[in-house]
Order: structure tokens, then sequence, then C-alpha cells
């Protein structure tokens, strides 16, 4: 399951949007720097055809699916907004309509 977090006014070519922001279950995932665990959620954005008081009541909502990790075509510089470091990403986190069972954390991540 993912719970609607907020949502977000876009302008696009045709006018204006609203992008939804979910949070995926909780997860165990390791540190690569001390090798013990913490816990985390992905979070992505999906865009919607609802007017803002829609998105306004879908909020605390949960609905199917998972938040899955996916290929990028060209890596990018993402900026960790609590360390201020600035790494190389080869991937994004994208919503599937699919659930995935996330108990332990494959990956290893620094921090």
């Amino acid at each position: 399951m993912v719970t609607i977090l907020n949502y977000e006014k876009c302008q696009g070519t045709d006018g204006e949007f609203f992008l939804l922001q979910l949070q995926g279950e909780i997860e165990v995932v390791l540190s690569k720097a001390t090798g013990m665990p913490y816990v985390t959620a992905r979070k992505c954005k999906i865009p919607s055809t609802f007017d803002e008081a829609i998105c306004k009541t879908l909020i605390g909502k949960e609905m199917p699916g998972a938040i899955v990790k996916a290929k990028v075509e060209e890596p990018y510089e993402y900026t960790i907004p609590q360390t201020k470091e600035k790494v190389i990403l080869d991937y994004r986190y994208v919503y599937s309509p699919k659930e995935v069972n996330n108990s332990i954390e494959e990956t290893v991540f620094e921090g």
C-alpha cells in the first residue's frame, strides 16, 4: 500500500495540473558506512486529473501498489537534503500498481 502525503500544483503546456505525493511502506535498510540497520520509506510523485479540492480530500488515503526503483537513461546529480552531499544517481522511484514485498531491503545505502 502507498499513502497520499500531499499534492503539488504544476503548470504544464496544456494548463494547470496536480501531482500527488506518495509514500510507500516502511522498510529496513543497512548503512554502507556503519552496517547498522535503519528504517525509511520510499517516496515519489504521480500526476493526477483531479482538481485541488479533490486532491485535498485524498491526503492520508491509502491505495494499492508500491513505490519501486526504476533505472533512468541518464544518471543525474542529486543533493542529499540533510547533509548537502552531492551524489550521482542512475535510478528514481516510481509508483507501481502491483504490491511488492519489501520486508528487508537488499540494497545497502550509505549513511
